[in-house]
C-alpha cells in the first residue's frame, strides 16, 4: 500500500508537458545554447514537414536552419511560452512562402532521397499532398513523410488530438481521391455508411 502510496506521490509531481516544454522555452529566452537545442531536437520534424509542404525537398533543410535561427533572434518577442509551438511554425510557413515566391517550378524527382525505381512515385503523392487544403497537407506530411503519431502531432502543432484525427482522416480520403485510389473492403463500406 505504502508503495502505491508512493507511486501515486511521483507521478503527481512530473511535470505535465506544457509546464516542462515552458521551461525549457523561458530558458533559452535566457540564453540557455542547451535547452535551444532541446526546442530544436523536440520541433524539427515538425518544422521540417511545415517547410516540406510548401518547397522542394532539396530546399527544406536549409529553411529548418532559417527558421531556427530566425526563432532564436526573436525568442525574447515571444510573449506566452506556452505558444511556443504554433510561433515556431508560423515562422516555418512564413519564411517558406517568402522562399517559394518568385522562384520557377522546376523538377523534385532528381531530389528525393528514394530509390530511383520509385521517385516517380513518391513525386506524384508529394505533389497530390501539395494540393490538399493546408490544415491537412501540414497533418498529413508530418504523419506521412516525417513518421509523427496523431499525439506528436498534436503536441508539436498545438491541435487538439481530435483536430489531427479529423485532419487526418479527411485529408486521407482527399488524397485517395486525387491519387485514383479506391477504398477497399471495410473502408468503403465505413464511408457508405
Amino acid at each position: 500500500m505504502l508503495s502505491f502510496v508512493r507511486l501515486i506521490a511521483a507521478v503527481a509531481f512530473v511535470p505535465p508537458p506544457v509546464q516542462e516544454l515552458a521551461a525549457v522555452v523561458t530558458a533559452a529566452r535566457r540564453g540557455d545554447r542547451a535547452a535551444f537545442a532541446e526546442l530544436y531536437r523536440r520541433f524539427s520534424r515538425a518544422v521540417h514537414g511545415v517547410v516540406l509542404a510548401r518547397v522542394q525537398y532539396r530546399d527544406a533543410a536549409d529553411l529548418v536552419q532559417e527558421t531556427f535561427a530566425i526563432a532564436l533572434e526573436r525568442l525574447p518577442q515571444l510573449g506566452d511560452v506556452a505558444a511556443f509551438p504554433g510561433w515556431l511554425l508560423a515562422i516555418a510557413r512564413n519564411r517558406s512562402i517568402d522562399h517559394v515566391r518568385g522562384q520557377k517550378p522546376t523538377d523534385e524527382l532528381s531530389d528525393l532521397p528514394v530509390e530511383a525505381s520509385r521517385s516517380a512515385e513518391v513525386a506524384q503523392v508529394l505533389t497530390a499532398l501539395r494540393t490538399l487544403p493546408d490544415a491537412y497537407q501540414e497533418t498529413m506530411i508530418l504523419r506521412l513523410i516525417e513518421g509523427m503519431s496523431g499525439p506528436e502531432i498534436a503536441e508539436q502543432t498545438g491541435l487538439s488530438p481530435g483536430s489531427v484525427r479529423v485532419n487526418l482522416h479527411r485529408g486521407m480520403k482527399l488524397l485517395r481521391e486525387r491519387l485514383g485510389i479506391v477504398p477497399s473492403g471495410e473502408e468503403a463500406d465505413e464511408q457508405a455508411g
